[in-house]
């Protein structure tokens, strides 16, 4: 088995003064941004005001969307960038911001590559809602892709000697005479200090941990479980409001469809169990919703049961391809039965109707032909090999679509679309990719595409 790789955060004693760009975020778009400035010259200092590195990053688990990839090719798939385009457009509801998702779209595959480049395989391909095609990329080990990938930057980050601080809050953006950003304010547990910087990185990710926020924008959200990490609270949102940034789509939050909440934690679980071949079903056990359409309309369907939530039935066939199975099941998430009938008796599900449901089903996967909620993805395997599983579930907030508003070079607009010089933004802090939904593994895709646009156009910027 593999050493467990150990990271430790730099010593505050020794947080400089200067450095050529600050990264205020540890997640995956920061340490993208922060890997990717420091390779072209440059000294990046990432700070991170939680004392835990990652992010919700560490939160995602289904994998990064890419299209026209040598891994898609490997494995038989033939795709484009105007499929995938289509598709988060589509999902979107037309409402995404164009010039964000062109190059999103276009520079997918150079994120798969880059990630490879770096050791970080995803060669591994499975389905999220809303798309057409296997696009979703993670590693082969099936790991959940978002600790997989914050160990792997962070490897980066270590063996780069890219200084990381935890703990260190950013409450200020400093700004020369001209508004062009020069550095920033923190507080720390030694107390205030000001750090310059030549540009500034915001990828503080999104604000579902803030329900004041949240409320704010979404009234009808109010006493909403939420899946995000406590410390995804919007700050780079206000940061960068402050200054005069402008912020674009706040009223769009995502909810997502499957969250196990029978505990005092709410535990997402990933679409890739769907993704495999699960299915839903209501508390009598039939089928209720194509399992595989965008979050907004599961979640709609879910939310129209009367406040009982779903199951989640699937297979030992399906759990073999998602490992992360294997952790809620751990942590007690996960119900086993050595048949349907079984496991209807200890999920609570009128046994008859389940079986005739999962019998449907299967029949169903076998002439690939969903005659009942017109699926047509995830049906590769079919619910026969014991033993059977089931997860209760519920939406809860998940994914806040709205944000800064940025160009496709990353820079920070004002509502008069000038650029704010000096300052960038990558990842949930942005706003208008997503339209109003966002897809399954277009997160994870967002922070590297736009991580690595970040600190390509911080050098390009103080080349000038």
């Amino acid at each position: 088995m593999a050493e467990k790789f150990h990271f430790v955060p730099n010593d505050l004693a020794t947080l400089a003064d200067q450095y050529d760009v600050v990264v205020i975020g540890s997640g995956a778009a920061g340490m993208t941004s922060a890997v990717q400035a420091h390779e072209l010259g440059l000294k990046p200092v990432i700070l991170e005001k939680m004392p835990k590195i990652g992010g919700n990053t560490n939160r995602a688990s289904s994998g990064m969307n890419a299209a026209e990839t040598e891994v898609q090719l490997n494995h038989h798939i033939v795709d484009s960038y105007e499929d995938f385009y289509a598709d988060t457009y589509k999902g979107g509801g037309e409402k995404n911001n164009t010039e964000l998702l062109k190059y999103f779209t276009e520079h997918s595959a150079l994120a798969i590559d880059w990630l490879a480049d770096h050791g970080i395989i995803l060669d591994d391909l499975t389905i999220t809602g809303g798309m057409s095609t296997m696009r979703t990329h993670r590693p082969s080990s099936m790991a959940p892709i978002g600790g997989f990938l914050v160990t792997e930057l962070l490897k980066q980050v270590a063996q780069e000697k890219i200084p990381l601080y935890t703990d260190v809050k950013v409450t200020d953006l400093i700004q020369a005479a001209d508004d062009t950003v020069t550095g920033v304010k923190v507080t720390t547990a030694t107390g205030e200090k000001t750090i310059k910087a030549g540009a500034v990185v915001l990828a503080t990710g999104g604000f579902g941990a803030n329900q004041a926020l949240l409320t704010k924008y979404r009234q009808d959200l109010k006493g909403y479980n939420t899946t995000n990490q406590p410390g995804a609270t919007g700050d780079g949102i206000e940061l960068a409001q402050t200054i005069g940034a402008n912020l674009v789509d706040m009223d769009q939050v995502q909810v997502h469809p499957t969250v196990q909440q029978d505990t005092d934690h709410a535990y997402l679980i990933g679409e890739a169990v769907r993704g495999e071949g699960a299915i839903l079903v209501n508390k009598n056990g039939a089928r209720f919703v194509n399992e595989l359409d965008t979050r907004k309309n599961v979640t709609a369907a879910i939310d129209a049961l009367s406040g009982t939530g779903a199951y989640l039935i699937f297979d030992q066939g399906i759990r073999d391809r998602v490992k992360a199975v294997e952790f809620y099941d751990h942590i007690g998430l996960v119900k086993t039965a050595d048949t349907i009938a079984e496991l209807a008796q200890t999920t609570g599900l009128d046994a008859d109707t389940l079986t005739a449901a999962v019998t449907k089903w299967n029949t169903a996967v076998d002439g690939h032909q969903d005659a009942d909620f017109k699926r047509t993805t995830g049906m590769d395997r079919a619910i026969v090999k014991a033993p059977f599983f089931s997860i209760h579930i519920a939406p809860a907030v998940h994914y806040t679509m709205g944000g800064v508003s940025i160009n496709h070079l990353t820079q920070v607009l004002t509502p008069a679309k000038q650029v704010i010089n000096g300052l960038f933004a990558a990842g949930e802090v942005v706003g208008g990719l997503h339209g109003n939904n966002r897809i399954g593994g277009n997160s994870i895709a967002e922070t590297v595409i736009f991580g690595r646009q970040a600190g390509q156009q911080v050098f390009k910027y103080l080349q000038k």
